[in-house]
């Protein structure tokens, strides 16, 4: 999903829909083929990217197209600005995600990245054959590019972090991961802050943070932070760069929930989390906010002005409620409280699992899949937006 100031939109089956802030659908731009990747980010000028398979389903290709077509499109509008691919000799490049960093628009995977000027499509760099066997696996955006770069074995080669230039990719910054840790993701380039899995992560995806000082040509890992075999649960992908979730990271600071545990009080009766702040410099905690018992505190990211925004889950009879937490007290203000008799399809909508949006005011819910609905589990959502004006 991506939000402006002018309309919501939201990747669908060979489309994607845009729709007004106060509801009702506003444009449709028709896709070729499937979405392979959407990045969530748009620009403050309301741009955004996607990966589009080259083909749908057909005789001759069961499952539709390879993953090529680069579409970059205007969420306000809905009109497609260009659509872009890759060679690799005679052979387009098969991408596994993309995103925009620092004006240009990137995209990686096994076969190596390529780029794009977000304002014209023009090309900016493609896969290049070396002698070290290298390619750049995918890319985290924002305000600057930082690749994953892969030498020699996939599994075991060796992996640098290379904050780029993102006019011509040119390493401004590198880092080399330790061996061993040949998946890691880009959980924020600004600061720059780097998820692993090392073991111990309890199928959340990552068990170390590295937080990295990226302002010298040579990086240096200026903290690293657990999340000790599970007591904290933020989520990432298994293999993709960028994608991971729960979790809010400030210029200073990394938030994270903990695993719901009891709450141990007679008067407040449940499971209970916590989201906890660790300090980027130091690794160390320095603060918590407390949950509701009977419910669960999912970090959304961050709001307009830099503060760590959470999601708190509907209990049973009450609706859910966006928070802002404080960097200084770490109390949690109530910025929206949605209504009790829609908790039931909020609760299947919870960004604990599905996909969670803060942006203008207003928080936006949505399923990560569409699929047939049936009539034993009633009327189902594909999307709900909850704020007003």
């Amino acid at each position: 999903m991506w939000a402006t100031d002018q309309a919501l939109a939201k990747a669908d089956v060979y489309k994607i829909v845009g729709y007004g802030l106060d509801g009702g659908k506003k444009w449709e731009l028709p896709l070729d083929g499937a979405v392979c990747w959407s990045n969530p980010q748009a620009t403050d000028d309301g741009k955004a990217v996607i990966l589009v398979s080259d083909g749908k389903p057909s005789q001759e290709k069961k499952y539709g197209g390879p993953c090529t077509q680069v579409i970059a499109f205007d969420v306000n509008k809905g009109t497609k600005l260009w659509q872009k691919s890759a060679k690799s000799g005679d052979r387009d490049v098969i991408f596994d995600e993309v995103t925009i960093g620092g004006g240009t628009v990137a995209a990686g995977g096994t076969s190596g990245g390529a780029a794009w000027s977000l304002d014209d499509g023009k090309e900016l760099w493609a896969p290049k054959a070396d002698g070290d066997d290298c390619r750049d696996g995918g890319y985290g955006g924002g305000s600057k590019l930082v690749a994953v770069r892969r030498c020699g074995d996939i599994e075991r080669g060796i992996v640098t972090i290379q904050t780029l230039d993102p006019k011509t990719g040119a390493v401004k910054s590198k880092y080399q991961m330790p061996p061993g840790l040949s998946w890691p993701h880009i959980a924020s380039t600004e600061p720059l802050v780097v998820a692993v899995n090392a073991g111990g992560s309890t199928g959340n995806g990552a068990s170390d943070f590295f937080v990295v000082d990226d302002s010298g040509k040579e990086g240096k890992l200026r903290s690293k932070i657990s999340t000790d075999n599970g007591k904290y649960e933020p989520r990432c992908p298994s293999t993709d760069v960028e994608g991971c979730t729960k979790l809010s990271i400030t210029k200073d600071t990394l938030y994270m929930p903990t695993a719901d545990h009891s709450s141990g009080n007679a008067d407040g009766p449940g499971r209970v989390n916590e989201i906890v702040a660790f300090d980027l410099a130091t690794g160390q905690t320095k603060g918590k906010t407390d949950g509701t018992p009977g419910s669960t505190l999912v970090p959304l990211g961050t709001d307009k002005d830099g503060y760590p925004v959470a999601y708190q889950i509907p209990t049973y009879n009450a609706g859910g409620k966006v928070l802002r937490i404080d960097p200084k007290t770490y109390k949690a203000d109530v910025l929206l409280k949605n209504a009790d008799e829609t908790s039931r399809p909020e609760r299947e909508l919870s960004p604990d699992y599905q996909q969670g949006l803060w942006a203008q005011g207003r928080l936006y819910l949505g399923s990560t899949s569409a699929h047939r609905s049936s009539a034993a589990l009633g009327k189902q959502y594909m999307l709900m937006a909850f704020g007003g004006s």
